[in-house]
């Protein structure tokens, strides 16, 4: 019966000590859109964003042993006093992904799904790559004259916790660490 009393007393320890883990406020790891820009081009809307990657330490760990992380960039361009039902003119999700080369002791930096990319020496330089999207086409000037306006384009960036190995995922789950998002930024539609 002691020993039950224990062994219940130990797990109740364990249970508390994750909890507290868990509940732990982390140093300053975020995402952030630091830069939106959009230009006409060839009758189209063209975006170009900058996003600052604050990787938590536990991300850059994980990355610098090989763990692939997804980015996701969902962009969304909706009227400016749009209900929130009202569907958006443009809604796009970009995905990349940034992994370790071992072998060749390189980064590598590529649209996901898909092929390519580019390749770093640094992880620093590889992820400032990852937050420069240039010369995206999101829609026809002739689109934004029916639509009328004025327009708010929304931008987040986010690690994608589903993107993670197996075994990584209940821990990113549990952890503020991995938690990574820049929130949705709002700015207003300059054309």
């Amino acid at each position: 019966m002691r020993a039950r009393n224990n062994h219940r007393r130990l797990a109740a320890l364990a249970l508390l000590v994750l909890w507290t883990l868990a509940m732990a406020p982390r140093a300053a790891a975020e995402f952030a859109v630091t830069k939106v820009q959009t230009r006409d081009e060839e009758s189209m809307l063209v975006l170009d964003l900058g996003i600052d990657y604050g990787f938590s330490e536990e991300a850059l760990e994980a990355l610098d042993n090989g763990v692939p992380l997804i980015l996701e960039v969902q962009i969304l361009l909706r009227g400016t006093d749009d209900w929130i039902w009202t569907s958006s003119l443009v809604d796009q999700r970009l995905g990349y992904i940034i992994r370790y080369k071992p072998l060749s002791e390189r980064y590598l930096v590529s649209p996901f799904p898909g092929d390519g990319g580019a390749s770093y020496v640094t992880r620093d330089a590889a992820i400032a790559a990852l937050g420069e999207i240039d010369g995206l086409h999101l829609v026809s000037r002739e689109q934004l004259r029916e639509a009328g306006g004025p327009f708010t384009l929304w931008v987040r960036a986010s690690l994608d916790i589903d993107g993670l190995p197996l075994p990584l995922r209940p821990m990113a789950y549990l952890f503020p660490a991995w938690r990574l998002s820049s929130g949705w930024t709002q700015w207003p539609l300059q054309y």
